[in-house]
């Protein structure tokens, strides 16, 4: 059993940035971010494959949010920056076994959350 707690999440104007952090309990292999929105579906925003930091994006947040993690301290983290009010969520930290993936359906343990709301 892993144990997922997030931090950061905040409300900042669009163009704004914030940090976000999920501390692990343990390893795994596969973490990432998704978010989801009032009324939408969780959708995958970052992942990373911590044997060799393989990473992915979903195409709204390339370029914008970079995902990363301090293996030492067993903690992920995503870099929000060029925030758009579209940002807006509840923000999630998962884990898995296995390679990477932005499919919540694959993802064993989650956090509960940390809420980012970004005004235009």
């Amino acid at each position: 059993q892993v144990q997922l707690v997030e931090s950061g999440g905040g409300s900042v104007q669009a163009g704004g940035t914030l940090r976000l952090s999920c501390a692990a309990s343990g390893y795994s292999p596969t973490m990432a971010w998704f978010r989801q929105a009032p009324g939408k579906e969780r959708e995958g925003v970052a992942t990373i494959y911590t044997p060799d930091h393989t990473t992915d994006y979903a195409d709204s947040v390339k370029g914008r949010f970079t995902v990363s993690q301090d293996n030492a301290k067993n903690t992920l983290y995503l870099q929000m920056n060029s925030l758009k009010p579209e940002d807006t969520a509840m923000y999630y930290c998962a884990s898995k076994d296995g390679w990477e993936s932005l499919r919540p359906d694959e993802y064993k343990f989650w956090g509960q959350g940390t809420q980012v709301t970004v005004s235009s």
